[in-house]
């Protein structure tokens, strides 16, 4: 009886708050880029678009896999707690592909060495 209610009620608040997680990490993120890539503006405008499309795909795939749901669903509350559930691991999964996405890119700055830094280190020595 109140499955469509529950699948409506999932939908509409994970992909709000997909939507609005992936804006700001778009628009947050394009300064680490910009470093990231010592100045390179076009490739870090590139490559941040590059990811919200796949923060995207990763992230909208997820919610329609577990949108199903075998309950039966004879109560308010038994909505309540199975979207609470599974707006949780939306959570998580968009918590979790955020911080691989932050320890792929510290990698990738790790390993090159901007210039300017580069001479500081030899200074320092």
């Amino acid at each position: 009886m109140y499955v469509p209610l529950a699948y409506f009620g999932y939908l509409i608040v994970s992909v709000l708050l997909t939507i609005w997680v992936g804006r700001t990490l778009h628009r947050s993120g394009r300064v680490f880029l910009v470093d990231a890539f010592h100045g390179n503006e076009p490739l870090a405008d590139s490559v941040n678009n590059l990811l919200k499309i796949g923060f995207y795909l990763i992230n909208l795939g997820y919610i329609a896999l577990y949108l199903q749901t075998y309950n039966p669903l004879q109560t308010l509350r038994q909505v309540i707690e199975l979207e609470s559930a599974k707006l949780g691991a939306v959570a998580l999964v968009l918590g979790l592909v955020h911080f691989v996405n932050i320890f792929i890119l510290a990698k990738v700055r790790g390993r090159s060495v901007h210039p300017a830094r580069m001479f500081e280190r030899q200074v320092q020595a």
